[in-house]
């Protein structure tokens, strides 16, 4: 008996440290990154198949911030995009499995970045926004993956009315309801953009470029609950 628990205790070990994926170093997740040492980025318009057909707006008019924030040029979206759109490469998906090479000789863009939205939905009584949304960063110039992230993001837009009691509780809900409807949401994409990008390396306008490599790399794939504080 006391061989068989033995022997389940090893078992439980070992199938948790096959499913724990231990944080890594930057310059280790990113290492494309680190070598070639981009500085001009271009948003490419994002993918959107989800049920909201504005929320390829909301992302492409917010992605600018946080990226820039990290140090790097982001060619102006109203520039590239009437570029692309002249072009005909307006339809990112297009481009995804593709060369890139021309990307970077026109606009001399060192890293591409996709969005893909694969869902965006609402709850007004739970007074929430759900979103899945994948961050595909690819150099111009190899064309591989140097970052990516995917996010299942719920946004909280839910409001207290400060009453107390059961009628509290059902203005809160009425409450919260009206406040999901009248979400900005662009907001919820300012949101998801900047909680993702927090871990990008940083580029050559930040104060720390070239010594945050070793801080530690967020999860390629994760769940957060967001809120309008979270910009």
């Amino acid at each position: 008996m006391k061989n068989i628990l033995i022997i389940i205790v090893v078992a439980v070990a070992f199938l948790s440290s096959c499913t724990t994926t231990a944080p890594i170093a930057k310059s280790v997740a990113y290492k494309g990154m680190y070598d070639e040492k981009p500085l001009t980025v271009l948003l490419m318009p994002p993918i959107n198949r989800s049920t909201n057909v504005e929320a390829k707006e909301y992302f492409h008019s917010t992605l600018n911030i946080p990226i820039a924030n990290a140090g790097f040029y982001v060619i102006p979206t109203f520039l590239s995009m009437e570029i692309l759109k002249k072009e005909s490469a307006y339809d990112a998906e297009l481009f995804l499995n593709s060369s890139l090479t021309k990307f970077g000789e026109v606009f001399g863009a060192d890293l591409a970045v996709f969005t893909i939205i694969h869902k965006w939905d609402k709850s007004g009584l739970a007074a929430k926004v759900y979103v899945q949304v994948e961050y595909i960063i690819k150099s111009t110039k190899t064309n591989e993956v140097v970052y990516t992230r995917t996010g299942d993001v719920t946004y909280d837009a839910s409001v207290s009315t400060g009453v107390g009691g059961a009628w509290g509780a059902l203005a809160d809900i009425a409450a919260s309801a009206i406040n999901t409807a009248a979400t900005k949401y662009v907001d919820v994409a300012r949101a998801c953009n900047a909680y993702t990008f927090k871990d990008l390396p940083a580029g050559k306008y930040s104060p720390i470029y070239g010594t945050d490599g070793e801080q530690l790399a967020g999860k390629k794939l994760f769940k957060v609950n967001l809120n309008s504080k979270y910009r």
